[in-house]
C-alpha cells in the first residue's frame, strides 16, 4: 500500500524545479523522493487547489508564485487527487484510487475497518470498491465488472499496511518541509502546514541539511513528531 498522487505533465511549469513524470500516472509519496519529485508533488497539490476566490477568501496576490499558491494557503478544506494504491505482488493485481478519491480521505480506510461499511472510490466506467467480510477485506478493482480482478487480505494485514502508508506520508512531509525551506523560504511554514493538513498529520520541524543523495537522511527522521 502506497499513498500516491495522480500526476499530469508539468506543461511548462517554471516556478520551481520539478521532475518529469508520466502523464496520467501516480507518484508514490515517501521519504525516498528526490528534491525534484518533491517539487512535482507540491506543484500537483497546489494545482489541485488553484481555484479562483469566490468572495469567501482574499483575492489572489499579483505575483505569479503567490497567485499559484493562493488556494493551497487559503482553502480550509484542501484536495489532492490520488489516494492509496494497493498492489498484490503475487497476482500482479493493482487497486488504484478512483475518480472520486483524494489523498486527504486516506483515513476513511480506518473507519472502513472499524464499521465495515462499503467504501467506494469512483463511479462508472471504473468503480474501485473495498468491502469487509468478517476478518477478510476484498478490494475490487472495478465493481462494474462482475468477474474483474480483486485483492483479498486480512483486516490485520490492512491495519499494518495503513500504518506503513502513514509512515510514508510522515516521511514525505519531512522532505517537503526541508524542500520548502530551500525553494520557498518566505512561505515555508504556511506551505508545510498546508501539506500537513492535506494528509491530516502534524507539520514536522526538521533540521537543515536533511538530503542524503536524494532521499531522507537519518537526522531528519528524528524530528518526526
Amino acid at each position: 500500500m502506497q499513498p500516491v498522487l495522480e500526476m499530469y505533465a508539468p506543461d511548462g511549469f517554471d516556478l520551481w524545479p520539478v521532475a518529469e513524470v508520466e502523464s496520467s500516472g501516480f507518484l508514490p509519496l515517501s521519504g525516498e523522493l528526490s528534491p525534484a519529485e518533491v517539487g512535482s508533488a507540491v506543484m500537483r497539490i497546489a494545482r489541485c487547489n488553484d481555484i479562483d476566490p469566490d468572495g469567501s477568501r482574499p483575492p489572489r496576490p499579483a505575483d505569479a508564485l503567490g497567485s499559484f499558491l493562493h488556494g493551497l494557503l487559503t482553502f480550509d478544506n484542501l484536495f489532492a487527487a490520488g489516494g492509496l494504491r494497493v498492489a498484490d505482488n503475487v497476482t500482479g493485481v493493482t487497486f488504484l484510487p478512483g475518480c472520486c478519491d483524494g489523498l486527504e480521505d486516506w483515513r476513511d480506510w480506518h473507519q472502513f475497518i472499524d464499521d465495515g461499511s462499503l467504501l467506494g472510490f469512483g463511479h462508472s466506467p471504473v468503480s474501485p470498491v473495498a468491502e469487509r467480510f468478517g476478518n477478510t477485506v476484498r478490494l475490487t478493482v472495478n465493481a462494474e465488472q462482475s468477474d474483474g480482478p480483486v485483492i483479498e487480505l486480512s483486516v490485520a494485514d490492512l491495519r499494518n499496511l495503513l500504518a506503513d502508508a502513514e509512515r510514508d506520508l510522515a516521511d514525505f512531509l519531512v522532505l517537503a518541509a526541508d524542500w520548502a525551506s530551500r525553494h520557498l523560504p518566505g512561505r515555508c511554514a504556511p506551505v508545510t502546514g498546508a501539506l500537513a493538513r492535506v494528509v491530516g498529520l502534524p507539520a514536522p520541524t526538521i533540521q537543515p541539511e536533511t538530503w542524503d543523495g536524494g532521499g531522507l537522511a537519518s537526522p531528519a527522521k528524528k524530528a518526526l513528531p
